[in-house]
């Protein structure tokens, strides 16, 4: 009983306090659409294109792969029947690598292509933390929110709180014009960015003599 009794009063102390802070501090809270600013920066494009030549690259390695493996099926479709049974089983076991090769590099090539963009979009994201930090400082905001993605910090707020056309000028870039259909962030998604998979045929399956 005397722990929960401290633990309660800890509580209490601990609102007391922060509620005491708050009269003493009043708070300016901002927010931001981070995907907004984003893809107002230029820098946005350039990512786009780089993910874009990646993610080829990447595509054109699994159509070879792929082209390799149909390539090899066909040849032992049309000669199974003539093989011996230890040629047959070699043949078998080939296509089989081939094709565990190929699921392999699917993974791999969509990790890849996640990390790459984390790694090109790292400098932009940077740009536009120190620019919301700067604007913060001489707008007096206490904290600056961010009102982007399916479960956004912020819910509701004026449109005197929102400083991403602040954040823009602060970096140097134009807001677009008001009313002006918001820009879709020009950055793809690893998901949308990644390469297509290819449906890989069936491994032959062995057949008698």
């Amino acid at each position: 009983m005397n722990k929960i009794r401290l633990a309660l009063a800890a509580v209490v102390l601990t609102v007391a306090t922060a509620t005491s802070a708050l009269a003493q501090a009043p708070l300016k809270i901002g927010y931001t659409s981070v995907s907004y600013v984003l893809a107002q920066m230029p820098e946005s494009k350039q990512i786009e294109s780089q993910l874009k030549t990646y993610s080829g690259q990447l595509e054109a390695q699994l159509k070879t792969k792929y082209t390799e493996y149909q390539t090899k099926g066909e040849a032992y479709q049309k000669g199974a029947s003539t093989m011996s049974d230890v040629v047959r089983a070699d043949k078998e076991k080939e296509l089989q690598n081939i094709q565990q090769s190929i699921q392999e590099f699917q993974r791999n090539a969509d990790q890849s292509l996640q990390q790459r963009q984390q790694t090109l979009l790292k400098p932009a994201l940077d740009k536009l933390q120190k620019a919301i930090d700067d604007v913060a400082k001489e707008q007096g905001y206490t904290y600056v929110l961010n009102s982007d993605g399916d479960s956004p910090v912020l819910l509701h707020g004026p449109e005197d709180g929102n400083i991403s056309d602040i954040v823009l000028k602060k970096m140097g870039i134009t807001p677009p014009a008001p009313g002006a259909a918001p820009a879709a962030s020009a950055v793809p998604t690893p998901a949308a960015a990644a390469p297509k998979s290819a449906a890989a045929p069936a491994t032959p399956s062995k057949k008698k003599k």
